[in-house]
């Protein structure tokens, strides 16, 4: 009998990164998939990164995952969005072919020496006395491992909905996991049932493009992980916008949707919104921005963002050719809602590691979170951590300041969920001081020690850096018009281009990336300054360690309600306790006053 390490269970985005991360630290992976061929499918939208989403990808990729190599290697359109705003919010987006995104996925993942493809649908955690042993196969097949990463997307009790009629279905076309929903609530977890969307694919040639505002793809193109694939400007996207008709149209038939006509009692994602909702909460706006995507190279699909919907299928036809170029649309796919189980991400470690069963690990829309970035990210953690598990290693997490990904698991574990999770820029304090340009300064040093990275990606890493800094030092002690080179680059109008040609050094002295942290830095500094002060004040609250096990009923002034909320989600220092819902200045007050009279 084959004994792994580690299987993930799942072949999306969040079962890609377990997988990899898992692989690269030497365990002995189970890839389980119903169907090894729709591994890497991109059910939704055709492409990579956006706002908040990019810099969760340059995270991915400085801790040695895959999806921005994936996304590079098959980007089809590649525009930097933000490109007039500051540093902390500028995102990638990459268009991306979708079927040889789901190639190049299967092409390097089941390449790795170290990863097995399994075709089953798993039925039930398999236990011993208690302790997890692997899993069960609805096919009675055992499979023995140490560690168990479920990534099962939007799989769990899966029903899609087209108008009042439904069906059981983890995603069009594919049946959904039966039967690990009632595994989970054995051991005690709380699952939550959430709903997302999808819009529906149209007909290229049946568009009138004249009538779509075209958006040409950047020239030279931006990458996520420094190589430019062969297509990445090879398409245009277009825009469109909703009419009156289509939002009369909407609110004459709303009795039609699942959602609004009681049928559907998962809770949707707010900043994802159906066009039904769009119309429906933003009644005060005339019209909505619509974007027109290929699905790739050699499809005749494209996909309508912004126009998800689970309205029946006649009534889609008729909406979609409401829109300007689309009035003689033909659809090929359409539009659904999916309802899924989800975990109560409460019930989960910071590494995301089940509180209920040792060594079971669930990533990606299982823990209630929307987006391929979001999931992927929370794969490579989950992976991460399986395998030191396996190997007997301690728990590692990323902590709120050190970028996106840890604001992403800690609003998870300590704060919880009540609709599906996007990350955005707004969520993050310190989005200044962790941009997608310095994700490898900042996460690259923690790769190499958990063994994501090599020894020789930490070198390069730090080289890069030390000559940004030997150039900032330069400039300050060069002058130009009076003033340092390096007080002068800080005036908005300048460049670090024209910096170069005031002190008689014209020559590119550093690379593209390298000159851009030197722009960054230097025009960013008081404001870069002043975000770090504010990391070292989260700092002094994560410094005070909360014992485990800790009697929380001990301590004098504490609100029954904190006792109750910290006792079930066990925070591991005064600042995690801090984001817990319902935690009052009062209650911080009480921990921290017992933690200084208490003997270590």
């Amino acid at each position: 009998m084959k004994v792994y390490d580690v299987i993930v269970v799942g072949g999306g985005h969040t079962g890609i990164e377990a997988a990899w991360a898992a692989a690269r630290l030497g365990a002995q992976v189970g890839l389980v998939t119903s169907n090894p061929e729709r591994i890497g499918l991109m059910p939704c939208n055709p492409a990579v990164g956006g706002p908040g989403k990019s810099q969760l990808v340059a995270e991915i990729e400085a801790l040695g995952g895959l999806m921005g190599k994936l996304a590079d290697a098959t980007a089809i359109h590649t525009r930097l969005l933000n490109r007039s705003k500051g540093p902390a919010v500028q995102s990638l987006r990459v268009q991306v072919d979708r079927d040889g995104y789901a190639l190049e996925a299967q092409r390097v993942l089941l390449a790795h020496p170290q990863i097995e493809s399994v075709r089953a649908e798993v039925a039930a955690l398999w236990l011993e006395r208690g302790e997890l042993r692997g899993v069960q196969t609805v096919d009675g097949r055992k499979l023995p491992a140490q560690a168990v990463v479920v990534a099962s997307g939007t799989f769990l009790q899966g029903v899609v909905w087209y108008g009042r009629q439904s069906r059981a279905a983890g995603r069009q076309g594919e049946p959904p996991a039966r039967f690990l929903s009632e595994g989970l609530r054995v051991l005690g977890h709380n699952l939550l049932r959430f709903k997302t969307g999808t819009p529906p694919r149209i007909q290229a040639d049946s568009v009138d493009y004249a009538r779509l505002e075209v958006v040409p793809a950047d020239d030279p193109p931006e990458t996520f992980a420094g190589v430019t694939g062969p297509h990445a400007t090879a398409r245009s996207t277009w825009q469109t916008r909703t009419t009156e008709a289509t939002h009369r149209l909407i609110q004459d038939n709303l009795h039609l949707s699942p959602l609004y006509g009681g049928s559907i009692e998962g809770v949707g994602p707010r900043y994802c919104p159906s066009i039904e909702d769009k119309v429906v909460r933003f009644a005060d706006k005339d019209t909505h921005l619509l974007f027109v995507e290929p699905d790739g190279l050699h499809t005749t699909e494209l996909y309508l963002q912004g126009f998800s919907s689970s309205l029946p299928p006649e009534l889609q036809v008729r909406l979609v050719q409401t829109l300007p170029g689309f009035e003689k649309a033909v659809i090929q796919r359409y539009a659904y809602a999916v309802e899924y189980d989800a975990v109560n991400p409460l019930e989960l470690t910071p590494g995301l590691q089940s509180r209920k069963l040792a060594g079971l690990f669930t990533a990606g829309q299982l823990n209630g979170t929307s987006g391929y970035e979001e999931a992927a990210a929370q794969g490579l953690l989950a992976g991460l951590n399986a395998a030191r598990y396996a190997m007997g290693l301690a728990e590692v997490c990323l902590p709120r300041e050190s970028g996106y990904i840890g604001v992403m698991v800690d609003d998870l574990v300590h704060r919880g969920v009540d609709e599906p999770y996007r990350m955005m820029t707004s969520r993050v304090e310190l989005r200044l001081l962790c941009r997608s340009d310095n994700a490898d300064e900042r996460l690259v040093p923690l790769a190499a020690a958990w063994g994501l990275c090599s020894a020789g990606d930490l070198r390069a890493v730090q080289a890069k850096y030390a000559r940004v800094q030997d150039e900032l030092l330069r400039l300050q002690n060069s002058r130009m018009e009076g003033v340092s080179a390096l007080q002068y680059l800080r005036r908005p109008e300048a460049s670090y281009a024209q910096i170069l040609q005031g002190i008689g050094r014209p020559e590119a002295v550093l690379s593209p990336a390298e000159a851009y942290q030197v722009e960054v830095r230097a025009k960013y500094a008081g404001y870069m300054e002043r975000q770090a002060r504010l990391r070292e004040k989260l700092k002094e609250h994560q410094a005070y360690l909360l014992p485990e096990p800790m009697d929380y009923g001990k301590v004098h002034s504490l609100s029954k309600e904190a006792v109750d909320r910290l006792s079930r989600i066990r925070p591991r220092s005064v600042a995690e306790a801090s984001r817990v819902p319902g935690i009052r200045d009062s209650d911080l007050t009480a921990l921290l006053i017992y933690l200084t009279r208490t003997p270590a």
